[in-house]
């Protein structure tokens, strides 16, 4: 299976911001572990991240045309508000799973909502960084 797994704003600064919240592990960390989860499982993955929201769209629209099957998102902040990537998401006919590292509903009130989320197959939220693992586990029929 084809996947594309993007990132937004920050996300590169995992180990670094707010440990308490987001964990040690660096960005790196967490490439490496779904690289190899891939590579293992026999996958082709793409891993991106980018602190713009047009790069992320970029990628969606790129997914629609090179073969993607799977996309796991965790979109940052654009979370929400971003209706632009709410739309790129909603345009492309991918199963889409939203991943949040932090449980977002036990956060700060603006954090409860996504606008991403309805255009997405379903939401991974507070399971730290296994919950990439278990949005490609469920993208795969694992």
């Amino acid at each position: 299976m084809k996947i594309l797994v993007l990132n937004g704003p920050n996300i590169n600064f995992l180990g670094i911001r707010e440990k308490g919240i987001y964990g040690s592990e660096d960005y790196n960390s967490l490439v490496t572990s779904l690289e190899g989860k891939a590579k293992e499982e026999g996958h082709e993955l793409e891993v991106y991240q980018s602190n713009y929201e047009g790069g992320l769209i970029d990628k969606i629209q790129e997914a629609y045309h090179n073969g993607t099957e799977g996309i796991i998102i965790n979109p940052g902040a654009f979370t929400h508000y971003s209706y632009a990537l709410r739309d790129a998401l909603g345009s492309v006919e991918i199963p889409k799973i939203e991943v949040h590292i932090s449980n977002v509903h036990k956060r700060e009130e603006f954090r409860h909502l996504s606008v991403t989320a309805p255009v997405c197959t379903g939401q991974v939220v507070g399971l730290g960084l296994k919950g990439y693992a278990l949005a490609m586990d469920f993208l795969t029929g694992r």
